[in-house]
């Protein structure tokens, strides 16, 4: 069976999204160019997300004290012994990539474009941090480059993005997504199932409203209880506050998750995987692809796929 998205997978994956755009194989190199976040710095707030420590966000090649060039190359030297002729996308990962003036913000951008080997950039943020101004500029890019943007949207729901110091509700997420769109550059989110208070119909709740954005990806996480968050402190003295899933209970919420989504949604990704030495629960000891392969094999059992049920949801 050949599904809405062109080929036999039982999803609409990253990986053949990335073949259809560029008709080549392209890795994302992730690049701190040392930004902060409103809560942090103090203008919304500060002391950040209650789940984040940004340390699990940035591979051990990139760091604020080089520039973007030399992180650039040092994340190519990574990636060449599997994937020696490869193009790649620079990605502004760590904090919120589009928080600061816009001249300096252009400035960093042009640096990773300036090389040789990027075809392009995907930049990490926040809802509340994407200017007219700064997309104005993004959408000429877009002629030349790609261009992309991620969201840190981690809910739907304003209760919970009020208990992780999130400092924006949905709505700011809602008036993003269509203003990037409408600019014409690809936007995708981030949610994290399993935040405190969010049972399972809240969980597949998300499926719904994110399907009605016009986004073009979505990457699900796993809530991870890191070192260095305010979660950490908080499960050390209150471990019953979350519901950790397991994972073989998280593959069965990916995949009722996946049959309420819109099938144009590209699913970037499934889980994070946060490193071992920051990581204190839950300890599943899966990498992402063997998580990928669960989630496909149990779809094939199941003889189900994404946007199953979207149809009916929607008529």
């Amino acid at each position: 069976m050949q599904y809405p998205w062109g080929h036999e997978k039982r999803y609409n994956d990253y990986s053949s999204y990335i073949k259809r755009t560029f008709g080549e194989r392209v890795q994302k190199v992730s690049v701190n160019a040392g930004f902060t976040c409103p809560n942090r710095d103090g203008s919304k707030g500060t002391g950040g997300c209650a789940f984040c420590n940004n340390s699990t966000f940035n591979p051990s090649y990139c760091g604020p004290e080089l520039t973007i060039t030399e992180q650039i190359d040092k994340g190519i030297s990574f990636f060449r012994p599997k994937y020696q002729t490869q193009q790649y996308l620079a990605y502004f990962q760590a904090y919120s990539n589009t928080y600061g003036e816009t001249e300096h913000l252009i400035a960093q951008y042009q640096q990773a474009l300036s090389h040789p080997k990027v075809k392009g950039i995907v930049l990490g943020t926040r809802p509340d941090c994407i200017s007219d101004e700064l997309l104005a500029v993004l959408k000429e890019w877009r002629k030349d480059y790609y261009i992309a943007i991620e969201l840190g949207a981690e809910s739907t729901n304003d209760d919970t993005l009020g208990q992780i110091n999130r400092g924006h509700g949905h709505a700011e997420t809602v008036d993003a997504t269509k203003r990037i769109a409408a600019a014409g550059i690809p936007v995708g989110l981030h949610l994290i199932l399993g935040l405190p208070g969010e049972d399972r119909q809240q969980l597949l709740q998300h499926a719904r409203e994110v399907s009605q954005l016009p986004i073009s990806f979505l990457k699900l996480h796993q809530l991870q209880i890191v070192k260095g968050s305010a979660f950490a402190k908080l499960y050390d003295d209150q471990p019953d506050y979350f519901k950790l899933y397991e994972a073989e209970e998280f593959v069965d919420l990916v995949l009722d998750f996946l049959e309420l989504m819109n099938p144009r949604i590209v699913m970037e990704r499934f889980i994070s995987q946060a490193p071992h030495n920051l990581l204190i629960a839950p300890r599943w000891g899966l990498k992402n692809f063997e998580f990928v392969t669960k989630v496909e094999k149990r779809l094939a059992e199941k003889d189900t796929w994404q946007g199953r049920l979207y149809s009916s949801l929607n008529q």
